[in-house]
């Protein structure tokens, strides 16, 4: 894994996309991981009942793949301080999921380097449907 250098990011910058198709078997993986057991998760029968198209993407899997964008990006040597997501619009398993960000500021607090990063999830459409912002702190090139 590549590392990032607080001396080479620079405010616009985007992440390299991370793309994620989901499988009904990763959502139920995904269930029995973090104990969300909503029935809309892994059930297509009961999430049609209610009013579902299909089964849905659990929100907290798409802020873990964002959590992967930014913690990619960053490398090793990088710590995520925050993450935050908003959870806008469904997902469904057998598409591809494309998570993406980029860099909104740049600055020091103490003898940190801060990062501030937009990221957020796309659907097949285009549309926005996890954003987010996440701060990391990284390293300098000596």
């Amino acid at each position: 894994m590549a590392q990032i250098y607080f001396n080479h990011v620079k405010e616009g910058m985007e992440l390299p996309v991370l793309e994620k198709k989901t499988t009904t078997r990763q959502l139920v993986q995904w269930a029995g991981a973090s104990g969300d057991f909503n029935e809309i998760h892994y059930d297509k029968p009961w999430a049609e009942k209610t009013g579902l198209p299909g089964l849905i993407i659990h929100g907290r899997l798409k802020a873990a793949f964002l959590g992967q964008l930014v913690t990619d990006w960053m490398g090793p040597a990088g710590t995520l301080k925050k993450i935050d997501v908003a959870y806008r619009g469904m997902d469904f398993p057998g598409d591809t999921v494309k998570c993406k960000g980029k860099v909104v500021k740049k600055y020091t607090r103490g003898r940190e380097r801060l990062v501030d990063v937009e990221v957020w999830t796309e659907n097949a459409k285009g549309e926005k449907t996890t954003p987010g912002t996440a701060t990391v702190a990284l390293p300098a090139r000596r």
